[in-house]
């Protein structure tokens, strides 16, 4: 029986390191074809598809005070990491077939085009892919609130964020074999118990605007797509 989605329309996160592979290097070609292969399963289900990916591979704002510069201008090389993922993916997605658009907070003439809200939406309906570069285009803010600004402003169902791990915890369970998963939050605890889902600001936009957040383990198929269908596998959060 074939899979049916349960969203129309949705926001996925996904982290710089899903793209950086088991090997030294920021970018693996292995690991970008796995994670577009697991992109493309959803794609094919007519799921609208709104992107957002960072930068953490190649380069963090918070890595301000190791190089010994301020951080505004760590956070604009940080956004410049997101648009060469953004890119590298939506060529990777290109290649099996799936419609895809680059849109960035920043100004690319002749690279990438500037984010638009119109044109963001019309593309969405159009079946494209919308991958969602440059961060919010201001410093200080995370690719986190990122994905949370842009699918309250796509009107997204969901926020999925995928993860290295298979939802949320109470520590990490990569170091704590005794880690406790939880199969449901709401938002207020997801903020009180400071499980580090997403920073606040993100949190609290979504609660906001009434999109629940679904955390997954980005590296599973399987697991991207039980969370889209069925809205299982992870963990969800939603209201209060």
């Amino acid at each position: 029986m074939s899979k049916k989605s349960a969203y129309r329309r949705i926001l996925l996160k996904l982290s710089g390191e899903c793209l950086k592979g088991k090997y030294p290097g920021v970018i693996d070609h292995d690991a970008c074809h796995h994670i577009a292969d697991n992109v493309r399963e959803i794609y094919k289900l007519g799921v609208q598809i709104g992107l957002v990916i960072g930068g953490g591979n190649i380069f963090r704002g918070s890595q301000a005070d190791q190089f010994g510069f301020a951080r505004t201008p760590a956070d604009h090389v940080g956004m410049l990491a997101t648009t060469i993922n953004g890119l590298v993916l939506g060529q990777v997605l290109s290649t099996k077939g799936c419609k895809t658009r680059v849109m960035s907070a920043f100004n690319f003439d002749g690279i990438v085009e500037s984010y638009n809200w119109n044109h963001a939406l019309h593309a969405l309906e159009k079946g494209q892919i919308v991958i969602f570069v440059g961060g919010t285009g201001n410093p200080y803010f995370t690719t986190d609130t990122t994905a949370s600004m842009r699918a309250s402003e796509i009107e997204a169902e969901v926020l999925l964020k995928g993860t290295k791990v298979d939802g949320i915890y109470d520590k990490d369970p990569l170091l704590y074999p005794d880690a406790k998963k939880y199969a449901r939050l709401t938002f207020s605890e997801a903020l009180t118990k400071h499980l580090h889902i997403m920073d606040a600001t993100a949190l609290a936009m979504c609660r906001e605007n009434g999109i629940p957040i679904h955390v997954f383990n980005s590296f599973s198929k399987e697991a991207m797509i039980d969370a889209v269908c069925s809205k299982e596998s992870g963990t969800l959060v939603t209201g209060d």
